[in-house]
């Protein structure tokens, strides 16, 4: 039997577009209360704006340490409390490494990397002393089959899968479950410096997936019974032989 999150508080990041607000909609269509996380305050307003009063912005920007020190009290503050913590911001760089931009690594490896591991730590007290809780990472299927067209983004996501596999097990006797969900190509602008012709070609062979289907699958892994814990859940479009 599944488990209802109606009534639950979430928070995601990244969460004023793409695979973040598909799984705030999701969310909220599910009956949780969801804080909305991202450093766009503009979209944040017109995000939580579409999504109706269980939708909750709150501006700040992942890659500002400052910022972390009072990002729970802020998501309680507005929300009353967190059951889901879903870090989920990211951003891509691919190509090859010889004619590669390391500034721009950095900036992607801080997101993918140090934010996602800030933002944990953060709530992780919270969901241990209640003794129950989830934790989800948008990982990318880039973080258990190596990419050759994406070396740097497919390193960030091998480590964000070692930090969830050893946190969960970490936290599992708290009641706190850790899982990731590991999508192949998806619609977003994580992919806006992917040239036009691969775009046009992945769209017209089907090789990509919309947000919504990525949302669907972590609304899956929430409602697991209390039980069982998805640990990774692997999500490709028919035609990406991987």
């Amino acid at each position: 039997m599944s488990e209802s999150i109606k009534g639950k508080v979430a928070a995601i990041t990244g969460a004023a577009s793409g695979i973040g607000f598909a799984c705030a909609r999701a969310f909220v269509d599910e009956g949780a209360k969801v804080v909305l996380i991202d450093r766009a305050q503009d979209r944040l307003a017109k995000c939580c704006a579409e999504l109706g009063p269980n939708a909750l912005p709150l501006a700040m920007d992942l890659l500002n340490p400052a910022d972390y020190a009072d990002m729970l009290p802020r998501i309680l503050d507005l929300a009353g409390g967190l059951d889901i913590f879903h870090a989920n911001a990211g951003a891509y760089v691919g190509g090859e490494v010889a004619n590669g931009n390391p500034d721009e690594w950095d900036r992607m490896l801080n997101l993918n990397i140090n934010a996602a591991f800030r933002c944990v730590h953060a709530v992780l007290p919270h969901m241990i002393a209640q003794k129950t809780g989830d934790i989800i990472f948008t990982s990318s299927v880039a973080g258990v089959v190596p990419v050759v067209w994406e070396p740097v983004y497919t390193a960030s996501k091998f480590a964000v899968q070692a930090f969830a596999h050893t946190v969960r097990r970490q936290v599992a006797k708290h009641g706190v479950r850790v899982g990731a969900v590991l999508p192949g190509p998806v619609v977003t602008a994580l992919l806006d410096d992917w040239p036009k012709a691969k775009m046009d070609e992945a769209l017209a062979q089907g090789s990509l997936m919309q947000p919504k289907e990525v949302a669907d699958s972590v609304v899956f892994m929430l409602t697991r019974p209390r039980n069982v814990t998805i640990r990774d859940l692997v999500i490709l479009p028919n035609s990406v032989d991987l």
